[in-house]
Protein backbone atom coordinates (compact mmCIF):
# COMPACT_ATOMS: atom_id res chain seq x y z
CA UNK A 1 0.00 0.00 0.00
CA UNK A 2 1.13 3.60 -0.89
CA UNK A 3 0.51 5.57 2.11
CA UNK A 4 -0.91 9.12 1.62
CA UNK A 5 1.71 12.09 1.15
CA UNK A 6 0.85 14.39 4.14
CA UNK A 7 -0.58 17.80 3.52
CA UNK A 8 1.93 20.26 3.50
CA UNK A 9 0.91 23.72 5.50
CA UNK A 10 0.47 25.88 2.85
CA UNK A 11 -2.09 22.85 1.19
CA UNK A 12 -4.21 22.87 4.16
CA UNK A 13 -7.75 24.79 4.00
CA UNK A 14 -7.75 27.54 6.46
CA UNK A 15 -9.45 26.86 9.85
CA UNK A 16 -13.32 27.00 8.80
CA UNK A 17 -16.95 27.93 10.19
CA UNK A 18 -18.76 24.37 9.59
CA UNK A 19 -22.18 24.12 9.44
CA UNK A 20 -24.42 20.92 9.24
CA UNK A 21 -28.10 20.51 7.26
CA UNK A 22 -29.49 16.97 8.05
CA UNK A 23 -28.29 15.73 11.83
CA UNK A 24 -28.60 11.95 10.76
CA UNK A 25 -25.71 9.42 11.83
CA UNK A 26 -23.31 10.82 9.37
CA UNK A 27 -22.96 14.25 9.68
CA UNK A 28 -22.67 15.16 13.50
CA UNK A 29 -19.56 12.93 13.08
CA UNK A 30 -17.84 14.61 10.69
CA UNK A 31 -18.50 18.00 12.08
CA UNK A 32 -17.01 16.49 15.36
CA UNK A 33 -13.64 14.94 13.63
CA UNK A 34 -13.24 18.38 11.76
CA UNK A 35 -13.52 19.93 15.24
CA UNK A 36 -10.75 18.08 16.58
CA UNK A 37 -9.21 19.13 13.23
CA UNK A 38 -9.04 22.92 14.48
CA UNK A 39 -12.22 23.66 12.85
CA UNK A 40 -15.62 25.45 14.35
CA UNK A 41 -19.24 24.08 14.21
CA UNK A 42 -21.18 27.18 14.53
CA UNK A 43 -24.63 25.75 13.00
CA UNK A 44 -26.42 22.57 12.46
CA UNK A 45 -29.92 21.85 11.12
CA UNK A 46 -32.08 19.03 12.39
CA UNK A 47 -35.86 17.27 11.74
CA UNK A 48 -36.48 15.28 14.03
CA UNK A 49 -36.18 14.82 17.86
CA UNK A 50 -33.36 12.00 17.19
CA UNK A 51 -31.81 14.20 15.23
CA UNK A 52 -31.94 16.95 17.35
CA UNK A 53 -30.71 15.32 20.76
CA UNK A 54 -27.29 13.34 18.40
CA UNK A 55 -26.49 17.00 17.18
CA UNK A 56 -26.42 17.62 20.99
CA UNK A 57 -24.06 15.26 22.25
CA UNK A 58 -21.59 15.00 19.19
CA UNK A 59 -21.77 18.70 18.85
CA UNK A 60 -22.56 20.69 21.89
CA UNK A 61 -23.40 24.15 22.17
CA UNK A 62 -23.72 24.52 18.66
CA UNK A 63 -27.49 26.08 18.21
CA UNK A 64 -29.87 24.25 15.59
CA UNK A 65 -31.04 26.35 13.31
CA UNK A 66 -33.06 26.09 9.82
CA UNK A 67 -31.12 25.59 6.38
CA UNK A 68 -30.51 28.57 5.22
CA UNK A 69 -29.24 29.81 8.28
CA UNK A 70 -26.77 27.06 8.60
CA UNK A 71 -25.31 28.77 5.32
CA UNK A 72 -25.25 32.10 5.90
CA UNK A 73 -23.26 31.83 9.03
CA UNK A 74 -20.46 28.70 7.66
CA UNK A 75 -17.62 29.05 5.21
CA UNK A 76 -17.86 24.94 5.08
CA UNK A 77 -21.57 23.15 4.59
CA UNK A 78 -21.57 19.12 4.85
CA UNK A 79 -25.05 18.23 3.61
CA UNK A 80 -25.71 15.37 5.29
CA UNK A 81 -29.46 14.10 4.13
CA UNK A 82 -30.80 11.26 2.47
CA UNK A 83 -29.80 10.39 -1.18
CA UNK A 84 -33.12 10.95 -2.43
CA UNK A 85 -33.65 14.17 -0.76
CA UNK A 86 -30.28 15.95 -1.69
CA UNK A 87 -31.36 17.42 -5.32
CA UNK A 88 -34.41 19.37 -4.36
CA UNK A 89 -32.00 20.15 -1.00
CA UNK A 90 -29.50 21.90 -3.28
CA UNK A 91 -32.47 23.48 -6.28
CA UNK A 92 -34.27 24.96 -3.12
CA UNK A 93 -30.90 26.54 -1.66
CA UNK A 94 -29.77 28.13 -4.45
CA UNK A 95 -33.20 29.62 -5.57
CA UNK A 96 -33.56 31.67 -2.63
CA UNK A 97 -30.08 32.82 -2.36
CA UNK A 98 -29.14 31.04 0.57
CA UNK A 99 -25.94 29.56 -1.46
CA UNK A 100 -22.70 32.48 -0.97
CA UNK A 101 -20.30 32.37 -3.58
CA UNK A 102 -17.03 30.62 -2.41
CA UNK A 103 -18.61 28.86 0.64
CA UNK A 104 -17.78 24.67 0.76
CA UNK A 105 -20.48 22.97 0.08
CA UNK A 106 -19.70 19.29 0.82
CA UNK A 107 -22.29 16.18 0.19
CA UNK A 108 -21.64 13.03 1.59
CA UNK A 109 -23.67 10.97 -0.83
CA UNK A 110 -22.15 7.60 -2.29
CA UNK A 111 -24.32 7.96 -5.27
CA UNK A 112 -23.82 11.11 -6.25
CA UNK A 113 -20.29 12.99 -7.56
CA UNK A 114 -20.78 17.23 -7.77
CA UNK A 115 -23.11 17.33 -10.74
CA UNK A 116 -26.02 17.07 -8.25
CA UNK A 117 -24.81 20.52 -6.60
CA UNK A 118 -24.65 22.61 -10.10
CA UNK A 119 -27.20 24.89 -8.64
CA UNK A 120 -25.23 26.02 -6.27
CA UNK A 121 -22.27 25.84 -8.03
CA UNK A 122 -23.71 28.22 -10.61
CA UNK A 123 -24.48 29.98 -7.52
CA UNK A 124 -20.78 30.59 -6.96
CA UNK A 125 -20.29 27.33 -4.02
CA UNK A 126 -17.11 25.06 -4.25
CA UNK A 127 -18.95 21.74 -4.76
CA UNK A 128 -17.17 18.80 -3.17
CA UNK A 129 -18.42 15.35 -2.90
CA UNK A 130 -17.02 13.12 0.00
CA UNK A 131 -18.51 9.64 0.63
CA UNK A 132 -17.29 8.03 4.08
CA UNK A 133 -17.24 4.08 2.80
CA UNK A 134 -18.01 3.83 6.82
CA UNK A 135 -21.35 2.75 8.79
CA UNK A 136 -22.62 5.14 11.25
CA UNK A 137 -24.28 4.60 14.67
CA UNK A 138 -25.21 8.18 15.32
CA UNK A 139 -22.86 8.09 18.65
CA UNK A 140 -19.28 9.26 19.29
CA UNK A 141 -17.63 6.29 18.46
CA UNK A 142 -17.72 7.09 14.84
CA UNK A 143 -15.52 9.53 15.37
CA UNK A 144 -12.57 7.61 15.80
CA UNK A 145 -14.16 4.44 13.42
CA UNK A 146 -13.09 7.77 10.42
CA UNK A 147 -9.69 6.93 11.17
CA UNK A 148 -8.28 4.95 8.42
CA UNK A 149 -11.53 5.07 6.82
CA UNK A 150 -11.70 5.48 2.96
CA UNK A 151 -13.38 8.33 1.27
CA UNK A 152 -14.92 8.05 -1.99
CA UNK A 153 -14.15 11.81 -3.16
CA UNK A 154 -15.61 13.61 -6.52
CA UNK A 155 -14.16 17.17 -6.91
CA UNK A 156 -13.30 19.55 -9.87
CA UNK A 157 -9.65 19.30 -10.64
CA UNK A 158 -9.13 22.96 -9.08
CA UNK A 159 -10.38 21.20 -5.50
CA UNK A 160 -8.79 17.92 -5.59
CA UNK A 161 -6.31 19.34 -2.98
CA UNK A 162 -8.56 20.88 -0.57
CA UNK A 163 -10.95 17.90 -0.76
CA UNK A 164 -7.84 15.62 -0.11
CA UNK A 165 -6.82 17.64 2.69
CA UNK A 166 -10.67 17.85 4.42
CA UNK A 167 -10.56 14.14 4.04
CA UNK A 168 -6.97 13.74 6.04
CA UNK A 169 -7.93 15.60 8.41
CA UNK A 170 -11.10 14.11 9.22
CA UNK A 171 -8.40 11.09 9.34
CA UNK A 172 -9.72 8.87 6.30
CA UNK A 173 -7.98 8.46 2.94
CA UNK A 174 -9.03 9.76 -0.17
CA UNK A 175 -10.28 7.63 -3.05
CA UNK A 176 -10.98 9.31 -6.36
CA UNK A 177 -13.94 8.32 -8.19
CA UNK A 178 -14.97 9.63 -11.33
CA UNK A 179 -18.31 11.38 -11.57
CA UNK A 180 -19.52 8.54 -13.95
CA UNK A 181 -18.54 6.06 -11.62
CA UNK A 182 -20.44 6.65 -8.59
CA UNK A 183 -23.53 4.80 -9.19
CA UNK A 184 -21.33 1.82 -9.77
CA UNK A 185 -19.19 2.68 -6.51
CA UNK A 186 -22.01 2.84 -4.50
CA UNK A 187 -23.59 -0.17 -6.01
CA UNK A 188 -20.82 -1.95 -5.01
CA UNK A 189 -20.39 -1.03 -0.82
CA UNK A 190 -24.29 -1.68 -1.10
CA UNK A 191 -23.71 -5.34 -2.06
CA UNK A 192 -20.94 -5.83 0.47
CA UNK A 193 -22.02 -3.66 3.66
CA UNK A 194 -26.15 -3.30 3.30
CA UNK A 195 -26.34 -6.82 2.08
CA UNK A 196 -23.89 -8.13 4.51
CA UNK A 197 -26.12 -7.18 7.63
CA UNK A 198 -29.19 -8.67 6.05
CA UNK A 199 -27.49 -11.85 5.79
CA UNK A 200 -25.76 -11.94 9.16
CA UNK A 201 -29.14 -11.20 10.99
CA UNK A 202 -30.58 -13.44 8.88
CA UNK A 203 -28.20 -16.17 10.12
CA UNK A 204 -28.82 -15.33 13.22
CA UNK A 205 -32.42 -15.90 13.19
CA UNK A 206 -32.07 -19.47 11.78
CA UNK A 207 -29.33 -20.27 14.10
CA UNK A 208 -31.69 -19.05 17.26
CA UNK A 209 -34.44 -21.50 15.44
CA UNK A 210 -32.19 -24.13 14.92
CA UNK A 211 -31.68 -24.01 19.18
CA UNK A 212 -28.18 -22.24 19.35
CA UNK A 213 -28.47 -20.27 22.49
CA UNK A 214 -25.66 -17.47 21.62
CA UNK A 215 -25.96 -17.01 17.77
CA UNK A 216 -23.35 -14.14 17.59
CA UNK A 217 -21.12 -15.91 19.58
CA UNK A 218 -21.06 -18.78 17.13
CA UNK A 219 -20.60 -16.45 14.07
CA UNK A 220 -18.28 -13.85 15.40
CA UNK A 221 -15.13 -16.06 14.94
CA UNK A 222 -16.54 -17.66 11.46
CA UNK A 223 -17.48 -14.55 10.18
CA UNK A 224 -14.42 -12.88 11.09
CA UNK A 225 -12.68 -15.42 9.10
CA UNK A 226 -14.19 -15.44 6.21
CA UNK A 227 -14.26 -11.93 5.81
CA UNK A 228 -10.47 -11.43 6.37
CA UNK A 229 -9.81 -14.28 3.88
CA UNK A 230 -12.60 -12.92 0.99
CA UNK A 231 -10.53 -9.72 1.27
CA UNK A 232 -6.78 -11.37 1.28
CA UNK A 233 -8.26 -14.28 -1.31
CA UNK A 234 -11.07 -12.93 -2.97
CA UNK A 235 -12.35 -15.87 -5.00
CA UNK A 236 -10.24 -18.34 -3.76
CA UNK A 237 -11.42 -17.60 -0.23
CA UNK A 238 -15.17 -19.69 -1.25
CA UNK A 239 -15.67 -22.49 0.78
CA UNK A 240 -18.77 -24.47 1.78
CA UNK A 241 -21.24 -26.57 -0.04
CA UNK A 242 -22.16 -25.17 -2.77
CA UNK A 243 -18.25 -24.23 -3.93
CA UNK A 244 -17.90 -28.04 -3.10
CA UNK A 245 -20.67 -28.99 -5.37
CA UNK A 246 -22.45 -30.91 -2.94
CA UNK A 247 -25.75 -31.11 -4.56
CA UNK A 248 -27.48 -33.24 -1.62
CA UNK A 249 -26.52 -30.71 1.16
CA UNK A 250 -28.07 -27.82 -1.00
CA UNK A 251 -31.15 -29.51 -1.64
CA UNK A 252 -31.42 -30.61 2.05
CA UNK A 253 -30.77 -26.71 3.06
CA UNK A 254 -33.63 -25.68 0.55
CA UNK A 255 -36.07 -27.76 1.83
CA UNK A 256 -35.36 -26.92 5.40
CA UNK A 257 -35.69 -23.36 4.69
CA UNK A 258 -38.64 -23.93 2.93
CA UNK A 259 -39.96 -25.77 6.15
CA UNK A 260 -38.50 -23.12 8.85
CA UNK A 261 -38.44 -19.68 6.89
CA UNK A 262 -39.98 -19.89 4.00
CA UNK A 263 -39.18 -16.03 3.18
CA UNK A 264 -35.44 -16.98 3.29
CA UNK A 265 -35.48 -19.16 0.28
CA UNK A 266 -35.17 -16.31 -2.39
CA UNK A 267 -32.44 -15.26 -0.72
CA UNK A 268 -30.72 -18.61 -0.34
CA UNK A 269 -30.96 -18.98 -4.10
CA UNK A 270 -29.74 -16.46 -5.61
CA UNK A 271 -26.51 -16.41 -3.22
CA UNK A 272 -26.32 -19.95 -3.66
CA UNK A 273 -26.21 -19.74 -7.98
CA UNK A 274 -24.15 -16.73 -7.74
CA UNK A 275 -21.58 -18.19 -5.44
CA UNK A 276 -21.57 -21.44 -8.18
CA UNK A 277 -20.89 -19.39 -10.97
CA UNK A 278 -18.08 -17.90 -8.87
CA UNK A 279 -16.36 -20.46 -7.86
CA UNK A 280 -17.22 -22.90 -11.45
CA UNK A 281 -15.23 -19.85 -13.15
CA UNK A 282 -12.45 -19.70 -10.19
CA UNK A 283 -11.82 -23.30 -10.98
CA UNK A 284 -13.00 -24.27 -7.16
CA UNK A 285 -16.21 -25.77 -8.39
CA UNK A 286 -15.52 -28.79 -10.98
CA UNK A 287 -18.36 -28.90 -14.44
CA UNK A 288 -18.98 -31.92 -13.28
CA UNK A 289 -20.34 -31.56 -9.62
CA UNK A 290 -21.78 -27.89 -11.31
CA UNK A 291 -24.22 -29.33 -13.16
CA UNK A 292 -26.05 -31.51 -10.85
CA UNK A 293 -26.08 -28.35 -8.36
CA UNK A 294 -27.38 -25.82 -10.82
CA UNK A 295 -30.35 -28.71 -11.51
CA UNK A 296 -31.00 -28.53 -7.73
CA UNK A 297 -31.25 -25.16 -7.77
CA UNK A 298 -33.17 -24.74 -11.27
CA UNK A 299 -35.75 -27.54 -9.25
CA UNK A 300 -36.10 -25.42 -5.62
CA UNK A 301 -37.56 -22.51 -8.05
CA UNK A 302 -40.51 -24.49 -8.77
CA UNK A 303 -40.91 -25.43 -5.16
CA UNK A 304 -43.60 -24.29 -2.86
CA UNK A 305 -43.89 -20.73 -1.67
CA UNK A 306 -42.42 -18.97 -4.73
CA UNK A 307 -44.93 -16.83 -6.97
CA UNK A 308 -45.73 -18.16 -10.54
CA UNK A 309 -43.49 -16.18 -12.66
CA UNK A 310 -41.02 -15.16 -10.47
CA UNK A 311 -38.62 -18.23 -9.52
CA UNK A 312 -37.91 -18.29 -6.04
CA UNK A 313 -39.73 -15.18 -5.22
CA UNK A 314 -42.26 -15.23 -2.04
CA UNK A 315 -45.79 -14.23 -2.62
CA UNK A 316 -46.92 -10.86 -1.40
CA UNK A 317 -48.76 -11.02 2.00
CA UNK A 318 -52.50 -9.31 1.32
CA UNK A 319 -52.75 -8.21 4.77
CA UNK A 320 -48.86 -6.50 5.14
CA UNK A 321 -48.94 -3.13 5.66
CA UNK A 322 -47.08 -0.89 2.33
CA UNK A 323 -44.26 0.87 4.02
CA UNK A 324 -44.06 4.48 2.12
CA UNK A 325 -40.60 6.33 1.13
CA UNK A 326 -38.29 7.40 4.42
CA UNK A 327 -37.44 11.19 4.98
CA UNK A 328 -35.27 13.05 7.23
CA UNK A 329 -31.85 13.29 7.98
CA UNK A 330 -29.52 11.09 6.66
Amino acid sequence: MNPTPPIEAQDRPARLTVGVVGAGRVGPALAAALQLAGHRPVAVSGVSDTSVRRAAELLPDVPLVAPAEVLARADLVLLTVPDDALAGLVSGLAETGAVRPGQLLVHTSGRYGTAVLDPATRAGALPLALHPAMTFTGTSVDVQRLAGCSFGVTSPDELRMAAEALVIEMGGEPEWIAESARPLYHAALAIGANHLVTLVAQSMELLHDAGVQAPDRMLGPLLGAALDNALRSGDAALTGPVARGDAGTVAAHVTELRRHAPQSVAGYLAMARTTADRALAHGLLKPELAEDLLEVLADADDGPGTTPGTPGTPGPDPDAPGHGPGGGDR
